[in-house]
This record gives C-alpha cells, sequence and structure tokens, in this order.
C-alpha cells in the first residue's frame, strides 16, 4: 500500500489522535491501519493505529432514518454530497524523529487539522522490525488490545515479502510470549489467530 491522504485531526494527545475524515473507501481507513501525523512543526511524525471507526448521526440523518420508503436517490446523495461526521481513532505506538523510529509516546501530540496519512509498506516494515509497541497495544485502556495486536501483526506480515513473512510471524510470537507468560490462555488465543 503506498502513502495517502485519509483525514484531518480532530484533536489530539500523546496517547492518541481522532480524525475526521469523509465517507469511507473501500479499504482506507480500516481497523489495524497504521497512520501516521506529523507533529514538532513536521520535525517528527507521530505513528499509531486505528482502533475505532464512529460514524455519526446527525439530525438529518435521524430524519431520513424515520422515513418509510427512503428512496436511494436521497441515501446516495447523503453518502457523496454531505459532510457524514466520521471519527477514526488511533493509538500512538511510537514516532520517527531523524530518519529513527521509537517505539514510546511521542514528546508532542500532532495539531488540528493536520492531514493523516497511511503509512506505506516500507515504512511498516521499518517500524515493525522491533516488537516494543506491542507493548504499548497491551498497556491501552480505551483500545480492543488483542484485536488491535492481530491486525497489526497481520498487517506487519502483509508488509513484508512472502519469503520473510513465516519468521517474521514467528519473532512476533515469541514477544508475545514473553509479554504474556503469566497469561497463558491469552497468549494462546493471540498465537491461534496469528498463525497463517
Amino acid at each position: 500500500m503506498n502513502e495517502m491522504n485519509i483525514g484531518r485531526l480532530l484533536r489530539s494527545a500523546t496517547t492518541g489522535y481522532v480524525f475526521g475524515c469523509s465517507v469511507p473507501e473501500p479499504e482506507v481507513p480500516h481497523f489495524g491501519m497504521f497512520v501516521k501525523a506529523p507533529a514538532q512543526r513536521g520535525q517528527s511524525e507521530v505513528v499509531g493505529l486505528i482502533y475505532n471507526i464512529a460514524i455519526e448521526d446527525d439530525l438529518f440523518v435521524r430524519q431520513m432514518a424515520a422515513t418509510p420508503n427512503l428512496s436511494e436517490t436521497y441515501i446516495q446523495d447523503q453518502r457523496a454530497n454531505r459532510q457524514v461526521p466520521i471519527e477514526v481513532s488511533v493509538l500512538c505506538v511510537g514516532y520517527r524523529n531523524g530518519g529513527q523510529y521509537a517505539h514510546a509516546l511521542p514528546p508532542q501530540p500532532p495539531i488540528t487539522l493536520d492531514w493523516i496519512n497511511t503509512c506505506a509498506d516500507a515504512e511498516v516494515r521499518d517500524f515493525t522490525q522491533r516488537h516494543d509497541y506491542l507493548q504499548l497495544i497491551l498497556d491501552a485502556p480505551d483500545a480492543p488490545a488483542d484485536e488491535l495486536i492481530v491486525a497489526a501483526l497481520q498487517r506487519a506480515v502483509e508488509s513484508r515479502p512472502p519469503e520473510d513473512r513465516e519468521r517474521y510471524r514467528r519473532e512476533a510470537g515469541r514477544e508475545l510470549a514473553k509479554l504474556l507468560s503469566r497469561d497463558l490462555p491469552r497468549l494462546q488465543r493471540l498465537l491461534k489467530r496469528l498463525a497463517p
């Protein structure tokens, strides 16, 4: 996947941010996708994982939903021509500063109205060379940690050439075994879901 603009930042904190976008395309944004946002006046990029996509209602949609025999033309007009309030929540799992990735919370959050971009395959590969970001996911109070770990690791596997995927799965499994050594049932569930 190549990098692309997918929305603009609405609000942020060092632990995560929320951006708004138009009606989702078939492939972006989606749960577990790696995204990035500029921070520190462009000196760094905050890397995050999408963990929630909420399509909010508005008064017009509420009126339309209660209309019997709603025309398909009205539905398509609402989706294509109106501002559908979509909010996408992102968990910060690291940042890049000076070409180097850090698997830690960023020094500063991104600023409102900055563009949010998807991470290209090469960026996902570079960021996921080490697995330190998994602890940030496990510690996140608001994100569905197990689901997000599975989605993130699957995305990391997909970003690699086919001959490197099995090695990467094994390394990720070993790291999860270290992190969840005291919760074997949870570890077993995760490893089962990560199997090819």
